[in-house]
């Protein structure tokens, strides 16, 4: 009798292009660890903006080439802790903390941990989130704040002494709370390059490149600053207008309901 064949199982792989995009990320997060340990402040600023960068074209990438697996997402989440993370809360604190002594590092560790619950919780709700906007502060954002204020203040001459590390201690309490909060901003998603989009799109990005090309260090910093404080800004916006709905629909029904009693009224009154 003939042996039957045996199915043969598929072998299990990875997709190299994505995951190569992320290990780069997750080599700017390291570098910009020990970077700021030496007390190269800025150097580790630019490490965690390169990071960005390249967090953001694994995504792009793995889209575009069909790409996207379950361990991608996985390790970019673990790429992400490490990069806009550790590597932050590291720098933030031998930057400005560090004379706060426990209150400092404790700032710096809720800076950490906000940070793990935003990237838990986005893991568990990304099939159900809006496409167009992110809940809360997205991580990569609030680590790309603090590394260009880093840029930003030694472009300046560094920021006065007397009010450095109050500012930087609130803004570090600020962020966390962003991070873990429902405010609404925007992911940009639906910026699709090769698809068709309209004219102004094309001049506010241009836009946007020459304002931040004239000087990176301090127009960086304020286009990051701006997305910051876009949360709160839409947030409120869809409250007032989900709000003039809710208002404009039970105007409505009680226009409806007075309409229906008028015409029951008239149907039953004595001829």
């Amino acid at each position: 009798m003939k042996r039957k064949r045996r199915p043969r199982r598929r072998k299990r792989g990875i997709y190299l292009l994505p995951n190569l995009f992320t290990s780069a990320s997750l080599f700017g997060g390291f570098y910009a660890i020990i970077a700021a340990i030496q007390g190269e402040f800025p150097l580790a600023a630019t490490a965690i903006l390169i990071s960005c960068v390249f967090d953001a074209l694994d995504g792009k990438i793995a889209r575009y080439t069909q790409t996207s697996s379950r361990f991608g997402s996985e390790y970019d989440s673990l790429s992400d802790m490490v990069a806009f993370g550790i590597a932050p809360g590291i720098l933030v604190f031998l930057w400005a903390l560090k004379p706060f002594g426990r209150l400092g590092w404790l700032a710096s560790f809720m800076y950490v941990v906000c940070g793990a619950l935003r990237l838990a919780r986005f893991n568990v709700q990304k099939d159900t989130m809006e496409m167009n906007y992110f809940k809360g502060l997205p991580i990569p954002g609030a680590a790309s704040l603090i590394a260009s204020l880093v840029l930003f203040a030694t472009a300046m001459g560094g920021i006065p002494v007397g009010s450095k590390h109050i500012l930087i201690i609130t803004l570090t309490y600020v962020l966390s709370f962003l991070m873990v909060s429902t405010v609404d901003y925007p992911s940009f998603k639906g910026l699709e390059f090769k698809s068709r989009k309209s004219f102004n799109v094309l001049v506010s990005i241009i836009l946007i490149a020459v304002v931040i090309a004239y000087k990176p260090k301090v127009m960086l910093f304020f286009v990051l600053a701006a997305y910051t404080l876009s949360g709160p800004v839409i947030t409120l916006y869809r409250l007032k207008a989900k709000r003039a709905e809710k208002n404009r629909a039970a105007e409505e029904r009680a226009r409806t309901a007075a309409k229906e009693l008028k015409s029951a009224a008239e149907n039953g009154a004595p001829r």
